[in-house]
């Protein structure tokens, strides 16, 4: 791209989501020196919001209030936490998801104050996270330990368990490496026994669907295998309207054949009734699709209800 342009990035404004723009502009900086960027963060009413996001209309409150500036023309590109973007309801109209950052890890951790693992952990120990999908799996590999809501940023997460309000977090090791706390991680779980959240450790850029110039542009820096990966959970997710109060868990490779694989767990509340697909395709809508299909013949709506 030649030329000096100013290019204005949307952002939450906790320190995670800040990180993650500015992961963007070293991209930006890096492939067009001749962009310059400026960011305009806000808070969003899911981070004002201290109850249970699914009271206040699920995670679309972390994303409404940017979409909204998107579309005034108050900035011209936003950046997205994929799992924040809701999976029941289409993107904004007027605006596209013009490129999606190479995958960073998909999976879940513990952090500990004392270094320990979930199974050290006596019975009853307060174990934070308010994602009915990390609970659900929680009840079923550690029926002995307790779940305990918390709310806010992970930073806020972290000052809750040093202050001693739970004896343990369930985090995404992506967001601990974004803000750099990555040394305060004690357990990392692997996909089997932890099926990551849809769109875990995945960011977005959305533009406006007219701006053709920065639609353009952001997708210079869009990686085909994250794509293709977040395209497939999110059409399993959409075909069964999960939202923030759903216990679902998926997550897709690209093999080195080419093909991509789809993970996915629906789960009750209480970890006694799992339902698991493991499928592979050559495209990630027909994939999507057929595990959700597969998902659904085994009762997957009536347990989602």
């Amino acid at each position: 791209m030649t030329g000096t342009r100013i290019l204005r990035i949307g952002s939450r404004n906790s320190p995670m989501a800040l990180a993650q723009v500015d992961r963007v502009r070293a991209m930006l900086a890096e492939r067009h020196p001749g962009v310059t960027t400026e960011v305009v963060s806000m808070t969003t009413s899911g981070d004002r919001w201290q109850g249970s996001l699914a009271d206040l209309g699920g995670k679309g409150a972390f994303t409404k209030e940017v979409d909204a500036a998107l579309l005034a023309g108050e900035v011209d590109v936003v950046v997205h936490c994929v799992k924040d973007v809701p999976g029941d309801r289409p993107t904004p109209a007027g605006t596209v998801m013009a490129a999606y950052l190479q995958r960073d890890d998909v999976r879940d951790c513990l952090v500990h104050p004392a270094g320990r693992a979930l199974e050290e952990l006596p019975p009853g120990s307060l174990i934070g996270t308010s994602a009915v999908r990390r609970k659900a799996q929680l009840s079923l590999h550690w029926p002995h330990l307790t779940a305990k809501p918390v709310r806010g940023n992970a930073n806020t997460r972290l000052a809750k368990l040093d202050a001693g309000e739970y004896d343990a977090l369930l985090l995404a090791v992506s967001g601990l490496h974004r803000i750099g706390q990555a040394d305060r991680i004690t357990q990392i779980f692997d996909v089997d026994t932890m099926v990551p959240a849809v769109g875990s450790g995945t960011l977005v850029l959305q533009c406006r669907d007219d701006d053709t110039a920065t639609r353009d542009l952001a997708a210079t820096l869009g990686d085909r295998h994250a794509w293709q990966e977040t395209l497939a959970e999110r059409t399993m997710l959409h075909i069964l309207q999960g939202s923030c109060h759903s216990p679902i868990g998926g997550f897709a490779r690209t093999e080195p054949d080419g093909r991509i694989s789809l993970r996915a767990r629906v789960a009750s509340l209480d970890g006694k009734t799992i339902l698991d697909v493991h499928e592979w395709a050559s495209d990630p809508t027909t994939l999507g699709t057929s595990v959700a299909a597969a998902l659904m013949r085994q009762g997957a709506l009536d347990l989602l209800r």
